[in-house]
């Protein structure tokens, strides 16, 4: 059975696009799988948090997994910050990956924009630690965005080099696992972004606690432009608010693009929106009610995360452990 590894910022309460791009996928991922899942909670802190929210944060995208249907008995859910050995291989490999290897990272210079210097060095070497986390527990298979691929390439360059560089097959490849027609959920103000719970606007996004009322006045509210649906996908091109709720659509129904198109082109949106809000309600309101449930409870939600750290390092630490031996680590 191989071994998968992903990991999710705790942004607090998720919103849709978390759930469409990587939560459902991680859910259906557990069958066939052995998996191992963390709030990365390190990675957050390459930008600033608020020590007084993080903690809280982090429950609550535990709660949201736990609400989504990960199985804590038969797989890990835990923080990272809790199994120290992610961050002793991410120091191995900040000194095994190369300068020139960082400087080509596309989505670093998307996050730094212009002011690049004034950014923290956490945020340059986070490839680094990415492939630490996943190498930690020698996973061999990762479910990625499109916008993650070039770091999980990374990952596979720094196993190898480091293999070369001391000689031996340690670090196996990584595979990458792409799934789910909405891999990426824009905004409904703007179809040209992303999803974001940085938002300023909450009309921008569908997060997994909104009710049935708030949910509907959203989708209602959501931009569109004056022309009805096109009955063709290329008729999507140049129409990104269009696509964006066509693709929610088709994701949340386990179809694709052409099939709701089929079902609704030629028609006005706001047939569609009632369509679509039905949808979302239907799906996502049970995952709403459970998520409070869990927050209800906190000491339940923590203990699942004290476990499941427990158990991921019964894994990561014989590995990092041989990881520092070969590096010629005084092993006493």
């Amino acid at each position: 059975m191989q071994r998968i590894f992903s990991g999710i910022q705790p942004s607090g309460v998720p919103t849709l696009g978390n759930y469409l791009g990587a939560m459902r996928n991680w859910v259906t991922l557990q069958d066939g799988h052995e998996c191992i899942y963390c709030v990365v909670d390190l990675h957050a802190i390459t930008t600033w948090q608020d020590p007084k929210l993080l903690a809280g944060q982090t429950r609550e995208m535990a709660a949201s997994l736990l609400a989504c249907g990960i199985d804590p008995k038969r797989h890990l859910l835990f923080a990272q910050s809790s199994v120290a050995a992610h961050a002793r291989l991410a120091w191995i490999f900040n000194c095994v990956a190369r300068l020139g290897w960082l400087n080509r990272m596309t989505q670093f210079k998307d996050k730094a924009g212009k002011d690049r210097e004034a950014v923290s060095t956490g945020l340059y070497v986070y490839p680094n630690l990415m492939a630490a986390d996943i190498h930690a527990y020698h996973a061999t298979r990762v479910p990625v965005g499109d916008d993650q691929k070039q770091h999980l390439e990374l990952a596979n360059d720094i196993g190898q080099k480091f293999n070369h560089d001391f000689g031996v097959e340690y670090f196996p490849m990584i595979e990458p696992v792409i799934m789910g027609v909405a891999a990426r959920v824009m905004s409904l103000r703007d179809g040209s972004k992303k999803m974001s719970k940085s938002d300023p606007s909450d009309q921008s996004r569908i997060n997994l606690t909104d009710d049935a009322d708030t949910i509907a006045t959203k989708v209602k509210r959501a931009k569109t432009d004056a022309f009805p649906l096109p009955s063709e996908v290329d008729g999507l091109a140049e129409r990104p608010e269009a696509r964006n709720l066509v693709g929610i659509y088709a994701a949340l129904s386990d179809t694709d693009l052409a099939s709701v198109l089929g079902e609704f082109g030629g028609k006005g949106f706001v047939v569609f929106k009632d369509a679509l809000a039905e949808l979302l309600v239907n799906k996502l309101t049970p995952i709403a009610s459970e998520t409070r449930r869990w927050l209800a409870d906190p000491g339940s939600v923590d203990a699942i995360l004290r476990d499941g750290a427990g158990r991921a390092a019964a894994i990561a630490d014989p590995i990092v452990a041989e990881a520092e031996r070969l590096v010629g680590f005084l092993q006493v």
